[in-house]
């Protein structure tokens, strides 16, 4: 079994697999965006529910983002969010022992997509292969997200794809959060 990193803010799962733990402080991102509300983390156990959990809660957070504090989300970044946590933590599930980590964040016009596994190895794209079953899910992170990043963590690595929120994201509008 692989071991968390330690991150404070991230609770293991139990009972069903998932914890999900609001942050009460946030930074501002690389780009000196300040997030939006709290972001949110989850530990994911490596049962075989935890994929369609991973999205319900991705689901569920831009909601709370749009409800909480006016922020316009467009079908196509709900979308491209949940496919996004669904081939990044399947990857994880798929190639890493033990849990999962998943963060979700609103900075400026996108949706952070963290996910932390256990395993060290850095994920590679495959050259397009339309013959090819399987084995597309970064290609297909790739093409969705406004950027990618994949950093090696003391413990595994950690993923973050950017998407943005709007279909123009000239568009995005809302409160800043109070």
């Amino acid at each position: 079994m692989g071991r968390c990193p330690p991150l404070r803010g991230y609770a293991q799962g139990v009972d069903g697999g998932v914890k999900a733990v609001a942050m009460g402080s946030v930074r501002a991102g690389e780009d000196g965006a300040v997030p939006y509300g709290r972001p949110l983390r989850v530990a994911l156990d490596g049962d075989g529910t935890m994929i369609a959990k991973a999205r319900q809660l991705a689901a569920g957070f831009l909601a709370r983002m749009q409800a909480d504090h006016g922020l316009h989300v467009s079908q196509r970044a709900l979308d491209l969010t949940q496919l996004v946590v669904s081939e990044l933590v399947t990857n994880a599930r798929k190639y890493a022992p033990g849990p999962t980590l998943l963060d979700l964040r609103i900075t400026g016009a996108t949706v952070e997509v963290a996910v932390w596994d256990s395993d060290p190895v850095l994920p590679v794209a495959r050259a397009a292969d339309a013959g090819r079953v399987g084995q597309h899910g970064l290609e297909i992170v790739m093409a969705v997200a406004q950027s990618l990043e994949v950093h090696r963590e003391p413990v595994g690595k950690r993923i973050t794809a950017r998407i943005a929120l709007a279909d123009d994201p000239g568009a995005l509008t809302g409160r800043p959060p109070q």
